[in-house]
């Protein structure tokens, strides 16, 4: 299939994307990698009047260390980030990527885009929810920092407002020492049907704290905050482990569909966290 006619407009600078948004309001999508919005525009599931390239502005591309917290521009390349030494302060973040699609497809698609289109089969909005991060929308009163946790509302649904974009991502580089990520998928590069990011510190046995964020098995990425509760004070692993996992997939009622039913991301997801929490602790080591 083809796309609707649409308008194709490449502007120079954010405040010109700002302005074309204000003007043409829900009748404008703006287009970074093209990897998801592309696709629904050719089945028409998108018709845009207007479609506003971001990729012009040169500004919303690299990656910058800022000491505490790593700050990623949204058009920066997901195979950029997945490569960059910078990156190194955080490797879940590579290993995370690694599982998004093809490598021809992360050479194209946008790391801010990924987040901003929030399927919550996706693996990167999960990711953003472990670490912690801070989405950096921009609008006409100017910027405004969003916690992951207030980001991701619903289905392909967040928090910006029609008249913003989504700038830049900062992410603490303090973490936990302990991590692991990991999902299923029927076949490498397709959509997980469950996925787990975990992070974990640990000390003499103990859990101190403890992030388990998963995709796949909720409108929206999702924390088991109620197994984090659970494993804190404790040694993460046999009985107690099992009791995390199980407090997890409690706490989820994933949907049906055409790859698997709910009932077995449910169990899935149980299997998935004692193995990302047994990978956590055998790593040991953010670094």
């Amino acid at each position: 299939m083809k796309p609707a006619p649409f308008k194709y407009v490449v502007p120079d600078t954010v405040d010109e994307v700002l302005a074309l948004q204000a003007e043409h309001e829900d009748e404008a999508k703006v287009l970074a990698g093209g990897q998801s919005l592309v696709a629904l525009m050719n089945f028409r599931m998108a018709q845009p009047s207007v479609l506003i390239d971001l990729n012009g502005l040169t500004s919303l591309s690299g990656i910058e260390n800022g000491g505490p917290v790593i700050e990623i521009k949204a058009l920066t390349r997901q195979l950029e980030v997945e490569r960059s030494a910078t990156m190194t302060a955080l490797p879940i973040v590579a290993e995370a990527l690694r599982h998004v699609a093809h490598v021809a497809i992360r050479a194209r698609g946008t790391f801010g885009g990924n987040i901003a289109h929030a399927d919550p089969a996706s693996e990167l909005p999960a990711l953003m929810l472990a670490l912690e991060a801070e989405m950096v929308a921009t609008g006409p009163d100017g910027e405004r920092v969003i916690p992951a946790a207030d980001f991701f509302k619903g289905y392909f649904t967040t928090s910006l407002e029609p008249t913003e974009i989504l700038t830049s991502v900062r992410i603490p580089t303090k973490q936990p020492g302990a991590w692991a990520f990991m999902e299923l998928a029927r076949r490498h590069g397709d959509f997980a049907l469950a996925g787990v990011a975990t992070l974990l510190d640990v000390e003499d046995g103990r859990c101190r704290s403890a992030r388990i964020a998963l995709f796949g098995v909720a409108d929206t990425p999702v924390r088991a905050t109620e197994a984090e509760a659970f494993l804190v004070g404790k040694d993460p692993v046999g009985e107690v482990l099992e009791e995390a996992a199980r407090i997890t997939a409690e706490a989820l009622n994933p949907s049906s569909d055409i790859h698997a039913p709910g009932a077995y991301r449910k169990k899935l997801s149980s299997v998935l966290v004692k193995r990302a929490v047994t990978a956590a602790l055998n790593r040991g080591d953010m670094g």
